[in-house]
């Protein structure tokens, strides 16, 4: 099948099941308005995403990659009274639109976004002894995500779940000759969950309206 069929069904599967969300497409416009990139989640994973961290009874969530807020939307959204949800984004630009998007959509005070390079911020993160996370999503930088991942070890709970997206890359990760840092960094995240005993996970291909991708997902277990 081609990509656009995937992406008609996709919107059949959006149409169907999660439907028009105001502050959602209100987000993805103001987006588009500021010239991020469209690389957000696409709106049934949002909901992927949205029913996971309530599976899981997500209280304290962290998520790597803010871009505009769209995922971040999902996610607050899941969680329950009291709960908390730290978002990490490089760019100032973008953070800025996340804010605005935030705001709009009514979970801006549930939400802690922290602005500078993941790998800068999430040592900050850590010296301030924070409660440990129940989720986190990784969605930044794919060159960084093993070092991403680490950190996720030392911030996670015994028990948490942890979810990395575009682990796929249109089929790139089986190329060894693939010269790019994203694939680089996606193949050395698969070495370190391998090889990491405290990781169990699994990866899941995807296909629909961005393309062939995948996510990966796993439960943190103890040192």
């Amino acid at each position: 099948m081609s990509r656009e069929r995937y992406a008609a069904i996709d919107a059949f599967l959006v149409d169907a099941l999660v439907g028009d969300d105001p502050a959602l497409t209100a987000a993805l416009e103001a987006n588009a308005r500021a010239g991020l990139p469209s690389i957000d989640v696409a709106p049934n994973q949002g909901k992927l995403l949205h029913l996971l961290a309530r599976v899981s009874g997500a209280q304290r969530i962290l998520e790597l990659g803010t871009l505009g807020g769209y995922s971040t939307i999902w996610l607050a959204r899941a969680l329950p009274a009291g709960g908390a949800l730290v978002t990490v984004e490089a760019d100032p630009r973008h953070a800025e639109v996340a804010r605005d998007n935030l705001s709009r959509a009514g979970v801006d005070a549930l939400v802690d976004l922290r602005v500078g390079p993941g790998l800068e911020v999430l040592p900050a993160l850590a010296a301030e002894s924070p409660e440990p996370f129940d989720l986190i999503f990784v969605d930044a930088d794919k060159a960084s995500t093993a070092d991403y991942v680490r950190w996720a070890l030392d911030l996670g709970r015994p028990g948490a779940l942890l979810i990395v997206d575009n682990v796929v890359r249109g089929g790139a990760i089986i190329d060894e000759g693939d010269p790019g840092p994203s694939v680089a960094g996606i193949r050395r995240f698969f070495a370190l969950a391998a090889a990491e005993p405290r990781l169990d996970a699994t990866a899941i291909q995807t296909v629909g309206l961005k393309g062939h991708d995948g996510f990966a997902l796993a439960i943190i277990g103890r040192a």
